[in-house]
């Protein structure tokens, strides 16, 4: 309890108007320096139109382009190092032959037979819904990340011997990755048209694809909105062997 004459003897007027006013001050400072870094930024240019973002995708290009060479070189280096460690070895004939089929399943060496080749596109880009279905979104014309990898897994599981992605051989190491509409694989980038092409039964591999959900899901796709889908038969494809790098890189624990 208070005394009465301790307590104020009428409504005390408090100060609202001083921090709001400090306030508005703040505001108009952030907002001016905001502008200022905005204008050194873009040198008085416009911020979407920038030069900045092409220079960009041409660097993404060139990179890809220079792995591509980097890759050939290493094969050939490769090449040169396996005929010199095969002038004398010291191992059997067994042994050869051991360390040839393992080259063969590792995806390696070329492998020639008989294939399927998947091509996936993007829809056209005036593309409109059949009838009894609903208006596309963006994300509907465009290949994704999980339709290539339904491709490649329906693949395997239909017994393919091998399997090349656009120009590359995949291993058990390999990652099929999009970003956007863009193929990253192995390093190099790739737009669609997408192509995939596995050697091996083609009855077996086909049937591996139609018994898919995630192919048949994709095939909604195809029929509402125009995505691209083509399966073509090859009586004889020679896949590339691997040449890129096959060390293995994971995460490790900071201590």
């Amino acid at each position: 309890m208070s005394n009465s004459a301790d307590s104020p003897q009428g409504p005390v007027r408090r100060s609202k108007w001083r921090p709001v006013r400090l306030l508005t001050a703040a505001v108009f400072a952030l907002a001016g320096l905001i502008f200022v870094t905005s204008f050194n930024t873009a040198k008085g240019t416009d911020l979407r139109t920038d030069d900045s973002l092409l220079r960009l995708s041409d660097l993404i290009k060139q990179r890809s382009e220079k792995n591509g060479d980097l890759e050939e070189s290493t094969s050939a280096v490769r090449g040169d190092v396996d005929a010199l460690a095969q002038r004398d070895d010291g191992s059997t004939e067994a042994e050869d032959a051991k360390l040839a089929a393992l080259e063969k399943t590792a995806g390696t060496e070329p492998l020639k037979g008989s294939a399927l080749t998947v091509t996936l596109d993007d829809a056209p880009p005036d593309a409109r819904a059949a009838p009894g279905y609903p208006e596309p979104q963006a994300n509907d014309l465009v290949i994704h990340q999980q339709d290539l990898q339904a491709v490649v897994n329906a693949l395997w599981q239909g017994g393919a011997k091998g399997i090349r992605v656009m120009d590359q051989r995949l291993i058990s190491t390999s990652a099929v990755r999009c970003v956007g509409n863009t193929l990253i694989l192995q390093g190099r980038v790739y737009s669609p048209p997408y192509k995939v092409t596995a050697v091996g039964d083609q009855d077996v591999l086909k049937k591996a694809l139609a018994d898919s959900p995630a192919i048949q899901n994709y095939q909604l796709y195809v029929e509402a909105y125009g995505l691209g889908w083509k399966v073509d038969e090859n009586e004889t494809v020679t896949l590339p062997g691997y040449s890129g790098t096959v060390d293995l890189h994971y995460a490790k624990p900071v201590g």
